[in-house]
């Protein structure tokens, strides 16, 4: 199951700090939009949403993991030129069974063309640390415009981190700032 664990740390930044992750990072857009979880379903080792068949290569293990949860996260996800697909089990503070595949644009769009679903548009920044861990710096567009929140994945929950000077509070494990909340809520 580690390879299906998402752990990660969440933060605010400094508003007053300077902001390195800016200047020397690789940046790309990212567009969410969020499904109606209880929509997918699984018909032997092909993931459907509604009647819409999303990809058929799911693996025995991702099965498995698939049909043990049933509050699952759904998304979309489009960066560059690429789209995938993911599903969150329930976070546990920094904590979350993940699973993700890389499906076709082309299908993804035309899904997402037939419905309304919740999103989030941001500008994805990726940093490295003094430690060498890699930050996911997001700075939110449309409705959520001026959020900005960090992000680092770690292999374990008690892994040390080098936390940047320009990091501000700690909001991990605070579920009204996923992304999720936010693309149906707004700022909380």
């Amino acid at each position: 199951m580690p390879s299906h664990l998402e752990i990660e740390r969440r933060f605010f930044l400094d508003e007053g700090a300077t902001k390195p992750w800016k200047m020397d990072a690789t940046a790309s857009k990212i567009r969410q939009y969020y499904l109606h979880s209880p929509d997918i379903s699984l018909e032997e080792f092909s993931l459907f949403y509604k009647s819409h068949k999303l990809l058929s290569n799911i693996t025995p293990e991702q099965k498995i993991i698939f049909e043990a949860a049933n509050d699952w996260t759904s998304r979309i996800r489009f960066r560059d030129e690429h789209a995938t697909l993911t599903l969150k089990g329930k976070r546990t503070h920094s904590s979350a069974v993940e699973l993700e595949w890389a499906i076709d644009v082309a299908v993804a769009e035309h899904l997402l063309e037939q419905m309304e679903c919740p999103a989030v548009i941001k500008t994805r920044y990726l940093w490295t640390g003094s430690d060498g861990l890699v930050w996911e710096i997001d700075v939110f567009e449309g409705e959520l415009l001026n959020l900005i929140i960090a992000e680092v994945e770690l292999p374990s929950e008690e892994f040390p981190v080098a936390i940047p000077s320009w990091i501000g509070e700690e909001i991990t494990g605070h579920h009204q700032w996923s992304n999720s909340s936010l693309a149906r809520n707004g700022w909380p």
